[in-house]
């Protein structure tokens, strides 16, 4: 199979050929997912221009995959064959303090975390427990769920982390909008009920798309000099905002967060979501006024597997929507990067490796283990196989539009 693969900080990222993991490979209790729709984050950024660099390499990047179970371990049910599913990307040791109490992304001993320190999926299959590979509602297309891996699990973990609260009718803001941000304020919003909700964004077009989904306020985030004083002028009695999500992490735009005049209130919770690489992006304040204030700083980073199952209950119940900018094949991935670096997209990247494996075989070979399960998924399979054989064998002066494939 075919991978984004990561060599090292600074180092060009690969697309190779790589060994497709087999049911010999699989522990008891894992499965084989065949990745149907990856998105991707700026976190393969990260990778490459070296601001995370956790010493592992090579390895398949991606952490935001979804697909289908072709094979199971010896301790799992056949009955997952077949089944639609997103995946969990931390794999906690099971036996600290932080796992027993469900907070596998802080597990200080991690088996594998996916598109991290193992393989992920930026590839055509993906090897995980059996319980990190939850099940979707068969109404929600893979495109649109591969964005809740990170984009919509991150804003359900930072919303907790950030102790928003809909009865003490509080404000609140999110800098910085794109995936998370786009979940974030969907969340605020329609879960928690906050009546007043901001968003500050660079993007005009992302302002607006924020509005349209449901922000109260949107503010241009050019000048991050002007911000502070912008949001208080939104807040009643310039008071600044009671819960603030910070999803950019650069010396200005922290800079405007605290403060004596910062966009922060009077106990004002300020959750660190984003960062960016070096001494020029630390965060730095005075105490003073954060004493006087009564405010609290918290980071916080991924989510649990609860809150992926939160997050995937809010999409299907149309509570939130993933905001999908382009799909593009799986060997077309630097440039979806380039466009997330240039923040020239309005939403998530998903690369569709249904349009990357246009006829390819590994979908046929799978068959025999649906032909024991759900004569449904046979169906589909061999319908859009066929589509895509036919596709692949046709020139391009004969092909206007490639045959839509439902599900």
């Amino acid at each position: 199979m075919e991978a984004v693969r990561y060599h090292g900080p600074n180092e060009a990222l690969t697309f190779e050929t790589v060994p497709i993991p087999t049911e010999a490979d699989l522990s008891p209790d894992e499965v084989i997912v065949r990745v149907e729709a990856s998105a991707l984050c700026h976190t393969e950024l990260h990778f490459a221009d070296g601001t995370l660099n956790l010493g592992v390499k090579p390895i398949t990047l991606g952490h935001e995959a979804v697909g289908v179970i072709t094979a199971v371990g010896s301790d799992i049910s056949p009955s997952r064959i077949g089944q639609r599913v997103i995946n969990y990307y931390y794999v906690g040791c099971a036996n600290c303090r932080w796992c027993n109490r469900g907070d596998q992304q802080l597990c200080p001993n991690l088996k594998a975390e996916h598109g991290f320190i193992s393989d992920g999926g930026l590839a055509g299959y993906i090897r995980t427990p059996s319980r990190n590979a939850v099940v979707i509602p068969d109404s929600l297309e893979f495109v649109d769920a591969a964005p809740i891996g990170c984009g919509v699990t991150t804003a359900v973990h930072a919303a907790k982390l950030g102790r928003v609260d809909s009865t003490q009718d509080e404000c609140a803001l999110v800098y910085g909008c794109n995936g998370v941000g786009f979940g974030l304020v969907q969340l605020l919003k329609n879960v928690y009920g906050i009546k007043n909700v901001g968003v500050v964004a660079r993007s005009e077009a992302k302002r607006k798309m924020a509005i349209e989904l449901g922000a109260d306020f949107a503010i241009d985030g050019t000048d991050a000099s002007s911000v502070a004083a912008a949001v208080r002028e939104k807040t009643g009695g310039g008071e600044g905002v009671d819960v603030l999500f910070e999803c950019v992490g650069t010396r200005d735009t922290l800079d405007s967060c605290v403060g004596w005049v910062g966009a922060l209130g009077r106990r004002g919770r300020l959750v660190l979501v984003g960062y960016h690489q070096g001494e020029d992006h630390e965060f730095r304040c005075h105490p003073i006024p954060m004493i006087v204030y009564e405010q609290t700083v918290v980071g916080s980073v991924g989510a649990t597997l609860e809150d992926l199952k939160e997050a995937v209950k809010y999409v299907g119940e149309g509570k939130i929507r993933t905001v999908v900018d382009s799909t593009i094949s799986l060997n077309e991935f630097q440039t979806g990067l380039d466009r997330i670096k240039s923040c020239d997209c309005v939403g998530k990247i998903v690369l569709d490796h249904v349009l990357h494996h246009s006829g390819n075989v590994s979908r046929i070979l799978v068959t025999r283990h649906l032909l024991s399960s759900n004569s449904e998924d046979v169906e589909f399979l061999f319908r859009n196989t066929i589509q895509l054989l036919l596709l692949s064998t046709v020139g391009d002066d004969t092909v206007k539009e490639e045959p839509e494939i439902d599900r």
